[in-house]
C-alpha cells in the first residue's frame, strides 16, 4: 500500500485478488443468477396505496428476481488533500480506492395485497443502480473505512460506510424483523393483514419444487439461511450503513413527501468454496441482505413521527466472469 500512495492517479481493469482493494478483493468481475442460482432474489416493500374498500392506506409489493451484478474497474491513488496543524502545518492526504459497480435486476414474478393490478409485468427491469465501493488506505477509522456510494433513477443518492472482515467457514445470517416500526406488530391486527397474508401463505414465485417454504417478508431472511451450493471455507463479509458518521441518504423532493427514503444497511457475504473453478481457484457466492428503511404515515403506537416501513432484499449468486475478461484495458490517466 505504500507504493500505491507514492504513485499518479490511473484507472485500469479490476483484478480478483488486487491487494490494492483489501477487503473488496474478491469484488472484481461479474456476479449472476446464473446457471444454478436463478431466481434467488427476493424483495419485499411496502408502498402508499389508495384501497378504500380494503380499509389499508398502503400495499405490501414482493418480487422474486435475476440479477447481474458487475464491478469493472478500478481508480488507485485518488487523493483527498488536507493538512494537519499540530505546531507546524504538515500535508495530510487520504488515499483512496474506488471500485465501481453497476447493478441490474429483472423482476421474474411478482404480487401485492391488496391486489392493485400495479405489480409489474414478468422479465421486466425493475432497478438499475451506478455506484462505487470505496476503500480508504488511510485516515479513516477501522470502523469505517470501506464506503458505498450509489445513485437510484427514483431519485435518490446514498453514501454508506462500515467496514469488512474475513473469517473462516459459512457466513452468520442475522434473524430479520420485516414488519413496519411504530405500529402494533401483532399480524392479528388488520393493518398488518398484507403483512399475515404473505406470512401464512409465502410468496413462491415461479418456483414449483415440493418443499419449497416461498418468500416470508416478515422473516425475509430464511431463504438465505444455508443457501451456499457447497462447503464454505471462508467468507469475507462487507457490511456498511447510512446511519453511521457523515453517511446519509438524499432524495428528490417527491420521495420526501410521500415515502421518504431514510436509512440503509447492506450486508455482503463472500463465500469461497470448497469446491475448485476450471481455473483452479476457489469457487465464489455472492449472498446479500439489504434493507432500505422508509417513512411514510404517522405512527399508530402513539409515539411522534412517522412509520418506518423496510424495504428488504435479498439474493444469492455466484461469480461467473472475471472483470479482466475485458480485451482491452484502459490507459493509465494522470
Amino acid at each position: 500500500m505504500t507504493e500505491l500512495k507514492n504513485e499518479a492517479r490511473y484507472i485500469e481493469v479490476a483484478r480478483e485478488d488486487d491487494s490494492d482493494l483489501d477487503v473488496l478483493k474478491l469484488l472484481p468481475g461479474t456476479w449472476k443468477n446464473d446457471p444454478g442460482m436463478k431466481g434467488r432474489g427476493w424483495n419485499a416493500i411496502a408502498l402508499p396505496f389508495a384501497s378504500p374498500d380494503s380499509g389499508i392506506d398502503y400495499r405490501l409489493l414482493v418480487n422474486q428476481y435475476d440479477e447481474v451484478l458487475k464491478f469493472t474497474l478500478v481508480d488507485k491513488g485518488v487523493k483527498n488533500r488536507g493538512i494537519k496543524r499540530n505546531g507546524a502545518a504538515i500535508n495530510t492526504d487520504q488515499v483512496v480506492v474506488a471500485l465501481d459497480y453497476e447493478q441490474r435486476i429483472e423482476q421474474l414474478l411478482a404480487a401485492d395485497f391488496p391486489a392493485s393490478g400495479l405489480q409489474g409485468d414478468p422479465n421486466t427491469t425493475i432497478h438499475h443502480e451506478p455506484g462505487l465501493w470505496l476503500f480508504m488506505t488511510n485516515e479513516a477509522e477501522k470502523t469505517s473505512n470501506i464506503g458505498r456510494l450509489g445513485t437510484i433513477p427514483h431519485g435518490d443518492s446514498l453514501l454508506a460506510l462500515g467496514a469488512g472482515e474475513v473469517t473462516n467457514g459459512p457466513p452468520t445470517i442475522p434473524a430479520i424483523n420485516g414488519l413496519p416500526i411504530g405500529v402494533n406488530q401483532n399480524l392479528a391486527s388488520p393493518y398488518l393483514a398484507p403483512y399475515n397474508h404473505f406470512h401464512t401463505t409465502p410468496f413462491k414465485g415461479v418456483v414449483t419444487a415440493p418443499g419449497f417454504p416461498g418468500f416470508d417478508p416478515v422473516e425475509p431472511h430464511l431463504l438465505l439461511v444455508g443457501g451456499a451450493p457447497g462447503t464454505v471455507t471462508r467468507t469475507t463479509k462487507l457490511q456498511v450503513s447510512t446511519a453511521v458518521e457523515t453517511a446519509g441518504i438524499v432524495n428528490i423532493p417527491f420521495i420526501v413527501r410521500q415515502a421518504n427514503a431514510a436509512e440503509m444497511i447492506s450486508t455482503f457475504w463472500i463465500m469461497e468454496l470448497e469446491e475448485l473453478t476450471p481455473a483452479g481457484t476457489p469457487r465464489l457466492i455472492l449472498q446479500y441482505l439489504q434493507i432500505v428503511l422508509l417513512d411514510f404515515f404517522p405512527r399508530r403506537d402513539g409515539l411522534p413521527g412517522l412509520i418506518r416501513w423496510p424495504h428488504v432484499s435479498i439474493n444469492t449468486m455466484e461469480k461467473v466472469a472475471e472483470a479482466d475478461d475485458l480485451k482491452t484495458a484502459l490507459p493509465a490517466t494522470p
